[in-house]
């Protein structure tokens, strides 16, 4: 099915679509990695985004964002593993998960679907071999299609967190699949920002939706049950993750497609966010922003159209 390499708490797992030069152990390495977890263990998949492909050393994500000590020459080079503590004894199993997402974006887009059905399978093999682990998802700009796919045929209940970064994906397709049996009792964590208004507008125009009317996720998905939207280039919400122990830069920078992992103090909201042992944090931090937050919702993707201009780009330091 895929390409596996395992070191310590993470493994590198690739879609068959992409030849990968880690060791073809497939299901076996998944199993063996499986046979560590504790009982009731967590494990923690991360699908990264549009631009990477394993198949080249300058695009592979397990040596870049994916990896516990991600290469030094890039900015955006920082270790979710390790921000999200997976190197850490009892932290559960991390799943590092690379598909082909290097090309044109039209072609790219189509592929994360077929991405997400490998996932899918690769949960269902998880579920199998350890019913009782809990499954979270973490997933950047077109990862979040590879991941809403996954959930519309993952098996029932095992998926309980998910977390979708600045999310390359229309609205109804993620409550077709937040309303899927696999997601019964999900919570899923959708992180916008006003930065990225201009990727969503890029999205848009190179991936129509089927629906006109239509929008992509940083139009909000909190009017569904599961779904809490944090939208950090918000002031009020900044407010009550200040109240939740949780210090959140502001922006530094009116464009970035990659705040939502790179703004210091986020990691920590994701750790509790997907820790079995704070299950009540998601309930918290949903019942806080009902109650703080305020404003037009979706008003990152109507901000799309102002001040998209080259000179606007931010350099290094800004971000």
């Amino acid at each position: 099915m895929m390409g596996a390499g395992w070191r310590m708490a993470l493994l590198s797992v690739n879609t068959e679509e992409n030849p990968d030069g880690h060791a073809p152990a497939g299901d076996r390495t998944l199993a063996a990695a499986l046979d560590t977890l504790a009982p009731g263990g967590s494990v923690t998949v991360m699908i990264h985004g549009y631009r990477f492909c394993p198949h080249h050393p300058r695009t592979d994500p397990h040596r870049h964002i994916l990896s516990l000590n991600p290469r030094t020459d890039c900015w955006k080079a920082v270790s979710w593993p390790r921000h999200l503590h997976l190197d850490r004894p009892g932290a559960g199993l991390g799943i590092g998960f690379g598909w082909p997402a290097t090309g044109p974006l039209p072609r790219v887009a189509r592929r994360a679907h077929r991405a997400g059905q490998q996932l899918a399978r690769m949960i269902d093999a998880i579920q199998a071999a350890r019913p009782d682990a809990q499954v979270n998802l973490v997933a950047h700009s077109l990862g979040a299609r590879v991941a809403l796919t996954a959930l519309e045929t993952a098996p029932r209940d095992v998926v309980r967190r998910m977390i979708l970064i600045s999310g390359a994906e229309y609205r109804a397709r993620a409550e077709r699949a937040l309303r899927s049996p696999a997601a019964m009792r999900l919570r899923v964590l959708n992180v916008t920002s006003g930065e990225n208004a201009a990727f969503d507008l890029m999205f848009r125009l190179a991936v129509a939706p089927s629906d006109p009317f239509d929008r992509p996720l940083s139009a909000g998905l909190d009017h569904l049950p599961n779904g809490i939207d944090l939208a950090i280039d918000d002031e009020a919400t900044r407010t009550v993750l200040r109240g939740m122990g949780h210090r959140l830069r502001a922006p530094a920078t009116r464009i970035c497609h990659w705040s939502g992992y790179m703004r210091p103090g986020l990691f920590s909201v994701y750790r509790r966010m997907l820790d079995p042992d704070d299950a009540g944090f998601a309930r918290d931090l949903s019942a806080a922003l009902g109650a703080r937050v305020t404003g037009e919702r979706g008003r990152a993707f109507p901000r799309a159209k102002a001040g998209l201009t080259i000179a606007a780009w931010p350099g290094r330091s800004q971000v």
